[in-house]
């Protein structure tokens, strides 16, 4: 079984060859440049199943649609359920929660056996409760740090800055724009923390994932664990399950 899993962000589309125990390949591309996919799959081996996560729109999947055509294999393009790989969706109506996030609580559930927020930073950054049991019960969708940085320069007209750094007392505009964007998203994540910890939970721990992972991880507070490829490893729990109920 060799499992292509493919998770197409709003910056990036990230890809993984699984062959069942292990990664046995991995690569990521800007979201502009998905033809130079073509090259990066060039001597993969060839899959069996094609699954994809796909979030960047219908250009995105156009242009995959048309790379993954050298195998022959229809991908599979997966869309939140109500309940799948032990995960139970708590979303009003489960289907509007994004694909990405919903692969992402299969890949943490199955990766971690205690109850978790589960981090995704990128371009927005999305924070979802999870319980020990696998019910999924909400979750926050933020402006990315990026985001949130350039949204204020953008709408403000005293604050035009260059990007800054980190102070816990900044003593400059630019350092106190980009501190409050992380100061934001680590209180948001935090107090969802808390509210899961008030739900009866004993120590979530924080799994972090995402291209601004490696920023906000310093400045959490509790257990964090980083994790890279959550959406990926979602992906593949989805793939080998549904090759499972086949057989």
């Amino acid at each position: 079984m060799n499992i292509l899993a493919i998770d197409a962000g709003n910056t990036r589309v990230k890809w993984g060859l699984y062959d069942g125990l292990r990664w046995i390949a991995m690569g990521a591309v800007g979201k502009q440049e998905a033809v130079r996919l073509s090259d990066a799959w060039k001597h993969l081996p060839a899959p069996t199943t094609i699954i994809v996560s796909n979030v960047a729109g219908e250009l995105i999947r156009s242009e995959l649609n048309v790379l993954v055509a050298r195998w022959h294999i229809a991908p599979l393009w997966i869309s939140a359920q109500a309940a799948q790989c032990g995960v139970i969706n708590g979303y009003a109506q489960p289907y509007q929660l994004g694909c990405d996030r919903w692969a992402a609580l299969i890949g943490a559930h199955r990766s971690y056996e205690g109850a978790s927020i589960v981090v995704m930073a990128g371009t927005a950054i999305t924070i979802d409760a999870l319980t020990s049991d696998g019910r999924f019960l909400g979750g926050l969708i933020l402006p990315g740090l990026s985001m949130m940085a350039d949204a204020l320069t953008a709408r403000t007209a005293g604050i035009r800055v260059e990007r800054g750094e980190f102070n816990t007392f900044p003593t400059n505009t630019s350092d106190a724009v980009w501190t409050a964007a992380i100061q934001a998203a680590a209180g948001a994540i935090e107090r969802m923390r808390a509210a899961l910890i008030a739900q009866g939970a004993r120590e979530p721990m924080i799994l972090l994932s995402g291209g601004a992972a490696e920023v906000l991880q310093p400045h959490l507070n509790g257990s964090v664990t980083r994790m890279d490829n959550l959406v990926l490893d979602g992906l593949a729990y989805i793939a080998g399950d549904m090759a499972t109920e086949v057989i």
